[in-house]
């Protein structure tokens, strides 16, 4: 089979094959490519079941024409090492699994423990690998809806994939037991258990033999308040975290092939904004709050400043400025109240909270558990040292939170998986932003797009961000920075990226309007 090429969004293709091995040949391909320049700088290459995804490509009409119809060379898969996986089969999803397979829910599990798997490719989260081995005709469709949110060590199958869940994430997944076996480790080498060729064999065994909760299930990089080495002892007490507050910086790139999302701030113009207040390099990390405040002690005189959502900012229990630098003295109280409207808040602090980098980044991911976990009362944040004077601005030029949201639609490489009416829908009817929506993606309450029909399972490929996915029940799910890598649900468009600031201010209940970019 030749190349196939899909337009994803305005700078990434999806570069679709046969199969594992010609995937592989491609793979060799576009890495001399890559080495060489020829995809840009930022690229980013993410291969999967049947296809690789280019993602951030300089030059996309270029690259489709060079890769277009070219016939790739098949690699065969080497033997990796032998790898067993102790599970307890007492997934929810067991008894459904079983009745779809025509057999009781014990001869379910010798039939998935008897087999030999190869992990295909790693993506979604950081440690999860795709196993291939079970037979076809006990292929399996993935959830209707998918969890928000499935338990960390949980062994899952989805069309004849096998997986197992490094930690907790939202997954669509049918669950058929849990495993306590560390998947992914930061400071192992290498950090993920599971690499591409590896064998792996499930054992059964009872529940006290299996140890749930030490598989990627905290952030890692330490705790966001723990020991450091703050410039002069610089540093903050939280004294007060909020319901949500986490530390982000520009986030991570180059690693999406190993299955880590890119994080970061939702606002990137918000978060150079803030640290352009106070006077910080353009990456320094901050402080991203959602929907609730923060209190934060000075432990050295210092400068902060908020922006994003309005919210009410006091310093010792008088008002302060908001969207502008604040002074605060040594023993100096900062609060920051509920928004008023919209979501989020970015908090800059001057020298940047200067906690430890995971895998090039400070950024807390809520998908992956990397980075530092979100604030707690008592911990002390680290500050790097002072780069520069703080700034202020006449006007500051964010747009106020979203009352209706118009996101601007781009191809996306599945288009034709939906029914002409389906993708009328999608651009004339309004959607609303669902409480469930998180850092990981906006989900969509509203009329359902119908898949055209006989379409199957789509087998998992790549994701980027801003990519809509839509799950088996027709609900349009947006892509923000904590978004998995791969994903097995069709994506039939991709909003630009530059309306995404907007949609993390989108409270829930704010209408939603998709408007289909000119091609």
């Amino acid at each position: 089979m030749s190349v196939t090429v899909r337009r994803v969004g305005r700078s990434a293709l999806l570069l679709e094959v046969a199969g594992d091995a010609e995937v592989a040949g491609l793979l060799a391909e576009l890495t001399k490519d890559q080495a060489a320049g020829r995809l840009g700088p930022a690229a980013e290459v993410v291969p999967a079941a049947r296809t690789v995804l280019l993602d951030g490509v300089e030059q996309p009409a270029r690259v489709a024409a060079r890769y277009r119809g070219c016939t790739p060379e098949p690699v065969p898969a080497a033997d990796g090492p032998l790898v067993e996986v102790p599970t307890v089969y007492d997934g929810a999803d067991l008894a459904e699994v079983a009745a779809l397979w025509g057999v009781s829910a014990e001869a379910a599990v010798r039939i998935h423990a008897e087999q030999e798997y190869r992990v295909a490719f790693c993506g979604f989260a950081p440690g999860f690998a795709y196993l291939t081995g079970l037979p076809e005709r006990y292929a399996v469709p993935r959830r209707a809806t998918p969890r928000t949110r499935v338990p960390a060590g949980s062994v899952a199958l989805a069309g004849t994939y096998t997986g197992v869940y490094p930690g907790p994430s939202p997954g669509g997944w049918q669950l058929l037991g849990r495993t306590g076996l560390p998947l992914w480790d930061p400071a192992r080498e290498p950090a993920a258990l599971l690499a591409p060729g590896t064998r792996v064999r499930f054992r059964p065994v009872g529940p006290e033999v299996v140890s749930i909760g030490v598989s990627g299930t905290s952030h890692t990089g330490g705790t966001a308040g723990g020991p450091s080495g703050a410039a002069g002892g610089r540093a903050v007490e939280v004294l007060r975290p909020g319901p949500l507050t986490t530390v982000q910086d520009a986030g991570r790139t180059g690693v999406a092939a190993l299955g880590v999302p890119r994080a970061g701030a939702l606002d990137p113009v918000a978060f150079r904004l803030a640290n352009l207040l106070v006077g910080n390099t353009p990456g320094a990390a901050v402080l991203e709050t959602t929907l609730g405040g923060v209190a934060l002690r000075a432990l050295v005189p210092l400068v902060a400043a908020v922006v994003g959502a309005p919210a009410p900012v006091l310093l010792d229990g008088r008002p302060a400025a908001w969207g502008a630098p604040v002074r605060v003295p040594a023993g100096g109280v900062l609060e920051l109240g509920a928004a008023s409207s919209g979501v989020r808040c970015w908090l800059a602090l001057s020298g940047g909270v200067d906690v430890p980098r995971v895998l090039g980044s400070r950024s807390a991911d809520l998908l992956s558990g990397l980075g530092p976990a979100p604030l707690a009362a008592g911990q002390r944040l680290p500050l790097g040292p002072v780069t520069g004077p703080p700034l202020r601005l006449d006007g500051l030029p964010l747009p106020a939170p979203p009352r209706e949201l118009p996101l601007r639609l781009e191809p996306g490489p599945r288009e034709d998986w939906f029914t002409e009416a389906a993708l009328r829908l999608l651009t004339t009817a309004r959607y609303t932003v669902s409480p469930a929506s998180n850092r990981v993606g906006l989900r969509l309450a509203g009329p359902a797009l119908e898949r055209r029909p006989g379409r199957g399972e789509l087998p998992s490929e790549g994701m980027v961000l801003g990519a809509v996915q839509v799950p088996p029940d027709g609900l349009p799910v947006v892509f923000l920075a904590d978004h998995p890598t791969t994903g097995g649900y069709p994506v039939v468009g991709v909003v630009r990226v530059e309306d995404l600031s907007a949609a993390a201010q989108a409270a829930p209940g704010t209408p939603v309007r998709f408007i289909r970019s000119s091609r």
